[in-house]
């Protein structure tokens, strides 16, 4: 029998899965990684430990699943996606730490982009907006902020990658320098159209081209390890972001199939087909993979912050010691007594994209509790993912059922509560780290243990099924509260011009 081995690396930590044929998880291990804030709105993490902590679990799935690197048929590498890295080609190592999809420390190069007059070319060529969420902007601001970079750039000294990029170098001992296309397409440089990196946005932000990595497909054998890290070398067949991952996973295959993970953020993702479909709504247009038959292509919406918010109140308010706490606490109430919490601790994305936004709590009184604060965090995971879903309604993709995956898919609560707020059904998925299920599907095509869609269409299975039970007009009240506490959030930490005290209006 043959297995393949799932690499997920997201922003809380690093997950390996090793699949066998059937795709069933015969072992896994993980780790959390630190989250570092060094400023208001800035999100970092090291580079190195992202490298060491995935090598690690890799070994512990291995072992759970007692194979060895001869066993394993492909590797297969999903990522958090637009979290940025610049190392040295000499030596491999990181001049600044990694600067994560959520910072926003690159605002004011977006805001100077947009003063350009960029932000329809932007649109045009690469389905984004302009916004810090995105890789260029934080090369930009890396190559600012260290002394020289520029310089070393140029002369072909530095090397930027995602960290599926950075992965793969460190994997192969720095003989491979690639990335696949839904990552490259998340960058804000990548032409999603002709499918290169775009000269004349490039320019626009004086990135030099040789510290791109390489564009391949999603499944195809790019790459093997290092026999030092397995005890052998073993093929890397599969690249995504881990969003493309978890649609491939969800076998969303045809235009119209639509997901929503629930990690650290919430992501939606609609399979729209071998062309672009136009973005709308604050929505993006994203390549979604390339097995070989084609480009496809995928509307997104995303959610900066869902799972991080129960993190916060686990680490940074200490009103729970886990996760698994929530679901009866945000039981115990009956409603939500007019409390909200908008979670824009680092601004908000989809479909609004107000880096300057920052987190509200908003309708406490006395008689609050830390179960308001817990079911407030749970239902703004819930009404954040109905922005999405009515952004793809206005888009022209109507959504009749949400695929869901991820880590909050265990809370029965915030299921219930999403079918109902939504008013559609919601089903999750049997193998709840479809993620990485999604990247193994990648390189077992690209490796031959799977041969077909069909095949892998064959493997989905759904663990439960939540049906709306919520009457209208009490979804449309809740509803209207959350638009009204996101609004009341927006703008915060915008600039203020000289002169004018905090919060003067006038």
């Amino acid at each position: 029998m043959s297995f393949v081995l799932a690499l997920d690396q997201g922003t809380t930590g690093s997950t390996a899965l090793v699949f066998d044929e059937t795709a069933r998880v015969c072992g896994s291990g993980d780790r959390e990684i630190a989250q570092h804030y060094p400023a208001s709105g800035h999100v970092e993490h090291d580079p190195e430990e992202i490298f060491a902590t995935t090598v690690a679990v890799a070994r512990e799935a291995m072992a759970a699943a007692h194979v060895i690197a001869r066993d394993i048929a492909a590797i297969g590498i999903t990522n958090q996606r637009e979290t940025t890295v610049v190392w040295e080609r000499a030596t491999g190592r990181p001049i600044h730490p990694a600067v994560v999809w959520q910072s926003r420390a690159s605002a004011a190069i977006c805001d100077g982009l947009r003063a350009r007059g960029l932000e329809r070319l932007v649109r045009e060529r690469t389905g984004l907006v302009i916004d810090p969420y995105f890789s260029a902007t934080k090369i930009r601001w890396i190559l600012d902020r260290v002394p020289g970079a520029q310089k070393r750039a140029e002369a072909g000294e530095l090397l930027f990658g995602t960290v599926d990029t950075w992965l793969v170098w460190k994997l192969t001992h720095g003989a491979t320098h690639v990335t696949d296309v839904s990552n490259a397409s998340r960058t804000l440089v990548f032409d999603i159209h002709r499918r290169r990196w775009d000269d004349e946005l490039l320019a626009s932000l004086d990135i030099p081209r040789p510290m791109l990595p390489g564009v391949v497909g999603s499944s195809a054998r790019v790459a093997e390890t290092d026999p030092v890290h397995f005890g052998a070398a073993v093929a890397i067949a599969g690249i995504a972001g881990d969003q493309q991952a978890a649609l491939f996973g969800q076998a969303c295959f045809a235009p119209g199939e639509a997901k929503n993970t629930y990690g650290t953020g919430c992501f939606l993702l609609a399979n729209t087909g071998p062309r672009p479909a136009p973005a709308a709504g604050g929505l993006l247009t994203t390549l979604a993979w390339d097995i070989g038959d084609g480009t496809r292509y995928a509307l997104e919406g995303s959610a900066f912050v869902t799972g991080a918010a129960v993190q916060w109140l686990r680490d940074g308010l200490g009103i729970i010691a886990n996760a698994d706490e929530t679901e009866a606490l945000a039981a115990t109430l009956r409603g939500n007594d007019n409390v909200y919490l908008v979670p824009a601790f680092t601004g908000l994305g989809a479909p609004l994209w107000d880096p300057y936004a920052r987190g509200l709590l908003i309708g406490i009184e006395r008689a609050t509790t830390r179960a308001h604060l817990v079911r407030a965090t749970l239902e703004s995971i819930a009404y954040q993912t109905r922005d999405l879903v009515e952004a793809m309604r206005a888009a022209g993709q109507p959504i009749e059922v949400l695929r869901v995956d991820g880590g909050g898919t265990v809370n029965r609560f915030l299921m219930q509560f999403q079918a109902d707020v939504l008013g559609v059904p919601v089903e999750v998925a049997a193998v709840r780290e479809t993620t990485a299920l999604g990247v193994a599907f990648l390189a077992g095509l690209g490796a031959g243990v799977w041969r077909s869609l069909d095949d892998l269409r064959a493997r989905r299975a759904v663990a439960t099924r939540y049906e709306p039970a919520m009457p209208a007009d009490q979804r449309e009240t809740l509803y209207g509260g959350w638009l009204r506490a996101v609004e009341r959030s927006r703008g915060w930490a915008a600039p203020i011009p000289s002169g004018r005290a905090p919060g003067n209006r006038t």
